[in-house]
């Protein structure tokens, strides 16, 4: 059987897979195991099964995510989210904007230590779309800024998809956290101007009339969520770039110090410390059998010689590095746009990678760009994945909630994927200035 029917064969099983709703694990492992002995025959696939799967998930690199997923779940147990609103609504004496605002900020969040923009929307929609629809926002516009907010989960440092794609690519972690850093911020910006532009200019717009609300958490509780959010932003950025800390050390600070919180809360007991584990566990053992089985689908892909293949494809266009990267990123939002963002990384960067050192490009900016292309793809229609899963899990109109998404999207490809096109240093300027 020749390597071109097998690969078409492994093709079409695996969009069945997909298409039929397989766990994105299963369907590495099986099209992998399939591809591997197709190929390599029963020596190939043996070697990978007894060896090469464990040592993928044994990796230092790879630690670094349950260290921040607990950190999400300390945080998340101490029932900040509903405080950070009640300040907001507090602070925003009246108007919509602010809340918006808030948001997106806690999607950006959220999303930064789940790994999944479809669980961080999920979350998103069960926790923090009641306060906006109680505090007067329309259930549609409410939605599209729950799916704006969920999208953020890609390039939020430090974000689980920032690790699989440096550990996919082999880059430094660190470096890719203090380049997702001026981006990151750059999008939630331009995220809050359009929602505020938005609001202005639409009747989804003045002051909010809510049901009476009786306020009583006390001002120490915003003290200490903003102070302790803050001191963990600080040690976790500021000691990757200074080189006191690396990636997984970060991680596990920032845990300790939401532990300190959830102590100093009187929110830690039993059941929190057991939820938190559960949750931690459950996230992470889905994401390293995610990690094995894209390993096994990557050998598939290096023995079929698919990226040499695809270089020479591109062979004529050589001469024209950006004509390749645009055309790299189309094809990366087009998959965002189906495929949950950790496999399409996990499936596409064995490829992609050769191409991209063939043309020398730099591959932390490229990590990055792909990561935007991946924020803006789940809001766009017609298959925005995070607008889908806002839509199922609250029954708001996804047509409705597309007509406002696609505003952000249309606006924020312009403008950020321009900005970070024309000025790459603002991806390149932070990790350049790291103590190495």
């Amino acid at each position: 059987m020749s390597a071109n029917l097998i690969v078409m064969i492994c093709l079409i099983i695996l969009i069945y897979l997909l298409l039929v709703g397989q766990y994105i694990s299963s369907i590495f492992l099986i099209v992998g195991m399939l591809g591997v002995f197709l190929l390599g025959g029963t020596q190939q696939l043996n070697g990978f099964l007894q060896s090469d799967s464990f040592s993928q998930v044994a990796s230092y690199s790879l630690t670094t995510i349950p260290l921040y997923i607990l950190m999400a779940e300390f945080v998340m147990g101490t029932k900040i989210v509903e405080d950070l609103y009640g300040l907001a609504f507090k602070i925003s004496k009246g108007k919509k904007g602010p809340i918006g605002v808030i948001t997106i900020i806690i999607g950006g969040l959220l999303g930064s230590v789940s790994g999944s923009s479809s669980a961080t929307a999920a979350s998103m929609a069960k926790i923090t779309l009641p306060e906006l629809q109680k505090r007067g926002l329309s259930d549609q516009f409410s939605g599209a800024i729950v799916a704006v907010a969920g999208s953020l989960s890609s390039i939020i440092p430090p974000s689980v998809m920032i690790i699989i794609y440096g550990v996919a690519a082999r880059l430094s972690i660190g470096e890719l956290f203090i380049a997702s850093l001026i981006p990151g911020i750059l999008m939630i910006v331009v995220f809050s101007i359009i929602l505020l532009g938005y609001l202005k200019l639409t009747s989804h717009g003045g002051d909010i009339t809510p049901e009476q609300e009786v306020d009583d958490t006390p001002k120490s509780r915003y003290i200490i969520a903003v102070a302790m959010g803050f001191l963990m932003a600080l040690s976790i950025f500021g000691g990757i770039f200074a080189g006191i800390f690396t990636p997984t050390e970060a991680g596990a600070v920032g845990a300790f110090l939401a532990f300190i919180m959830a102590i100093i809360m009187g929110k830690v007991n039993f059941q929190y410390i057991k939820s938190a584990l559960i949750g931690t566990t459950k996230i992470s053992v889905m994401t390293l059998f995610i990690v094995i089985g894209a390993s096994l689908f990557g050998r598939f892909i290096s023995l079929s010689l698919i990226p040499r293949k695809v270089i020479n494809l591109l062979e004529p266009l050589q001469d024209n590095p950006k004509i390749i990267i645009i055309i790299l990123l189309l094809f990366y939002f087009i998959l965002f746009m189906f495929i949950d963002n950790i496999a399409v990384l996990l499936m596409t960067v064995p490829i992609i990678l050769p191409i991209i050192e063939t043309i020398n490009v730099d591959p932390i900016w490229f990590g990055v760009m792909v990561l935007v292309s991946c924020t803006i793809g789940l809001i766009t229609p017609p298959v925005g994945t995070n607008v889908y899963i806002v839509g199922s899990t609250t029954g708001i109109s996804i047509e409705g909630i597309f007509k406002i998404t696609i505003v952000f999207s249309i606006i924020t490809t312009i403008v950020v994927v321009g900005l970070l096109v024309i000025f790459p240093e603002l991806i390149t300027w932070l990790p350049n200035l790291m103590s190495k």
